[in-house]
């Protein structure tokens, strides 16, 4: 980039994200004073904001980095971590989100306390600590970071060397994204989110359009036939063993990943937390996983289309969507992506940052003064705790750019260590009643252990991929419990207490949506394999899809005749 083309994607970057930063800081002025108004929002999110803060949060830089780039080094494969997650948000939505609402909780951590004990709740909270610090905010910092470095050659701008620009680009970076979190509480972090989530999607359709039209020498449709005729291999969602995603795992481990990440991780549910009722909610839930589905199109097409630009000598696999970004966009577009690249950024690494803080405050400080303290000292705590622990990811990130398997693999393979036991441990707290803290306690343990002998010091001797590993130690973990529960049962049976702080009415489509939302993800399968685009359309896709079609008309009809005469009303509405 010449002088005059940096400066002109730096002045239209700053005056967006400018734009966003004033939007948010008005309507958050005066909110965040409170626990409840800098943590939860006031539980007062709409499903609008609710799911476009879910929808940013999840679709941060890593996917656009480690996504596309998955797809130019192998295939579609990985969009199993992203299509399937519509099933869990589908959980999420019906199972956990009215139980979590019911009783009025804050954080997961607070809910195992109330199930379990405070010792098991210390304990998840320095899972989830850990996790978030090692991996999840180093990896976002990462990946963002090496966009913007690639976008603008930082190296040789400042005459650095590569891990120096890496150095210093995830400083800033970092910096700049912690002010949401550390300044505006759960709230702004919301508000930035929807925002840079329409730009985001203006990108994510954005660039495969003008790559299609790059590949194709002008011509976008020659561009989507030159992708569907050629190289159709690359199309393929069906992921074979040498894949990073082989098919089969979507049956096993996958389910139980996703179902921890859309329903107990704390820094993906805490907006769902803060929604002013049920039917909000899950609105909010189940449209976040209508985008979910459209992650291929926008996330994983142009790593494709990378592959067919410029062919498989990339130095790493990761380089991939920076490069067509490059290459594609015109220079006047290029600050609006450095906004939306920075926004998703910020995004996911100040909704880790707020969460992370909120785990401390109130399931660590909190507990250890007893619960007395007042509101101005939680929020101050809570801002001092936000900015140690983004200046422990400045020194984590760096160490990122050594990972051989790329960002995504690395990523996966080290969230297994916390992930299965608490899905596990909180699909039994929910379901049972007679299970002890005992039981949750020994599980975390024996999950460590196993899973370290089993990933790096037993792989050679046994080769089962990472994400069956979660599958098997799911149902050892949860059977562990039950044993425990069965010889060791609870003085007394734990009984859900409903505090019912907001309308706890559900939403009244919330079911056909979430069969257009279930069909959507069988066609999505369908249209990426050899019953569709591999090696050409078969006799088959075409009546699949019309039956796919006739279910929806059918549940959406049955559910319309039922509804009552007269306007239409839900909780939602007389809020």
């Amino acid at each position: 980039m010449s002088t005059q083309d940096i400066l002109i994607t730096l002045s239209t970057a700053t005056f967006f994200m400018a734009l966003v930063a004033y939007i948010s800081y008005k309507k958050t002025v005066g909110e965040v004073g409170t626990q409840e108004g800098y943590f939860l929002a006031g539980r007062g999110l709409s499903s609008v904001f609710i799911a476009g803060s879910l929808l940013l949060t999840n679709l941060s830089a890593a996917q656009l980095i480690g996504l596309n780039g998955s797809a130019y080094g192998y295939n579609l494969s990985s969009m199993g971590w992203e299509v399937t997650a519509a099933i869990s948000t589908v959980a999420m939505a019906f199972i956990f989100l009215p139980r979590y609402l019911a009783g009025a909780f804050t954080t997961l951590p607070q809910f195992l306390a109330d199930r379990f004990d405070e010792g098991l709740r210390r304990m998840t909270v320095v899972l989830f600590m850990v996790g978030y610090g090692l991996v999840t905010i180093p990896g976002v910092l990462y990946s963002g970071s090496i966009a913007v470095l690639q976008l603008f050659d930082i190296p040789s701008l400042l005459s650095v060397t590569y891990s120096q620009g890496l150095v210093i680009t995830i400083i800033a970076v970092g910096c700049l994204g912690a002010m949401y979190a550390v300044f505006g509480g759960l709230r702004a972090v919301a508000i930035s989110d929807t925002l840079n989530g329409i730009g985001l999607l203006i990108i994510g359709i954005l660039v495969p359009v003008l790559g299609l039209s790059t590949l194709g020498e002008g011509s976008f449709l020659d561009g989507i036939k030159i992708i569907t005729s050629s190289e159709t291999q690359k199309l393929n969602a069906i992921g074979s063993s040498e894949d990073p995603t082989p098919f089969g795992t979507l049956f096993t481990g996958m389910i139980f990943a996703n179902l921890f990440y859309w329903c107990t991780n704390q820094y993906v549910i805490q907006r769902t937390l803060a929604a002013k009722n049920l039917a909000e909610g899950q609105k909010g839930v189940l449209f976040s996983g209508f985008f979910k589905v459209l992650v291929p199109f926008l996330m994983m097409i142009p790593g494709v289309i990378a592959f067919h630009l410029y062919g498989s000598g990339m130095e790493s696999i990761d380089l991939a969507y920076p490069a067509l970004i490059r290459d594609v966009l015109p220079i006047y577009a290029t600050g609006f992506f450095l906004a939306v690249l920075l926004g998703a950024v910020f995004s996911s690494f100040n909704s880790l940052i707020n969460s992370a803080a909120t785990l401390f405050c109130l399931d660590i400080y909190s507990p250890l003064k007893k619960g007395v303290v007042d509101d101005s000292e939680m929020v101050r705590v809570a801002k001092v705790a936000s900015i140690f622990i983004a200046l422990f990811s400045f020194v984590i990130a760096p160490l990122l750019q050594y990972a051989p398997e790329g960002l995504w693999q690395v990523m996966r393979i080290f969230t297994g260590f916390y992930n299965i036991p608490v899905i596990a441990i909180v699909v039994v707290g929910l379901f049972t009643r007679q299970v002890p803290a005992l039981g949750p306690k020994v599980i975390i343990f024996f999950h460590i252990i196993t899973y370290s002998l089993f990933q790096f010091i037993l792989s050679d001797l046994i080769t089962i991929h990472f994400i069956h590993l979660y599958a098997i130690l799911f149902f050892s973990e949860v059977g562990i419990m039950l044993i425990i529960g069965y010889f060791f049962p609870r003085e007394s049976m734990w009984t859900f207490q409903k505090k019912e702080i907001v309308d706890l009415s559900p939403w009244r489509y919330a079911t056909p949506c979430a069969v257009s939302l279930l069909s959507c993800v069988v066609g999505v399968y369908l249209l990426f394999s050899p019953v569709g685009l591999v090696n050409g359309i078969s006799t088959y896709f075409k009546p699949l899809i019309v039956l796919l079609i006739l279910m929806n008309l059918i549940t959406w009809l049955r559910y319309g005749s039922n509804t009552p005469s007269g306007p239409l009303t839900t909780a939602s509405d007389n809020n």
